[in-house]
């Protein structure tokens, strides 16, 4: 009850405050690209429901149609100029502060991904997991802040470095914040969310979080 109390408060507080920045912004999306504003995508909810996910339009917008699919890496052709600095900065993410209102998602959380992408986590991983409603940011959107990154820089195929790599490691994060999970955290992941937009190279969740599963990616 305390979450969603503060998911509530929070999300409608920010919506507030950010409209002056999102009004222009929507303007700016609607005279750009192929002049949508918004992105509605298919995610898995808590025990397994599904949701419309919001997000600024940063693709182009027959893009899960396109080769990629669900996966997004670094330097992809399907996104929009406007939406480069978007996805970097994370402003893309800001309408999902409707969906935390909503009570779709929280602020903190596994991040939802879409059916596709859910099942690259093991039926063990699902289980542990899809009792937990998925957040705007985690330890697992922390850590894989470089995710992008990582799939556009991989030797593999960015669908089966996905599959091998990232998704059971993402997996046994969301596992750990299950296990941890209480509000102190939540306000912990919500700093440290923060702290690796203006330092994006930083690591300091491994000197705060000594227990966290081994990153097996180089």
């Amino acid at each position: 009850m305390i979450k969603r109390i503060f998911d509530i408060i929070s999300s409608g507080v920010l919506i507030l405050l950010i409209s002056p920045l999102l009004i222009p912004l929507m303007v700016l999306l609607r005279l750009t690209g192929e002049g949508k504003i918004f992105y509605v995508q298919q995610r898995i909810g808590k025990n397994g429901k599904h949701f419309g996910l919001l997000k600024f339009a940063t693709m182009l917008e027959n893009s899960p149609n396109l080769p990629g699919g669900d996966v997004t890496m670094g330097r992809d052709p399907r996104v929009l100029p406007v939406g480069r600095v978007l996805r970097k900065t994370k402003i893309n993410e800001l309408p999902q502060l409707l969906n935390i209102f909503k009570g779709d998602i929280s602020v903190i959380g596994p991040r939802p991904l879409t059916p596709k992408t859910f099942a690259f986590y093991s039926k063990h991983i699902q289980d542990k997991i899809k009792d937990l409603k998925p957040g705007l940011t985690g330890i697992g959107s922390i850590v894989f802040r470089d995710e992008e990154s990582i799939l556009a820089n991989s030797p593999k195929p960015h669908l089966q470095c996905y599959e091998e790599d990232i998704a059971p490691y993402k997996g046994e994060l969301e596992v750990w914040y299950k296990k941890h999970q209480s509000f102190g955290l939540d306000m912990l992941l919500i700093f440290l969310t923060i702290w690796v937009i203006f330092f994006p190279n930083s690591k300091v969740y491994e000197q705060l979080f000594k227990d966290l599963p081994k990153r097996k990616l180089g």
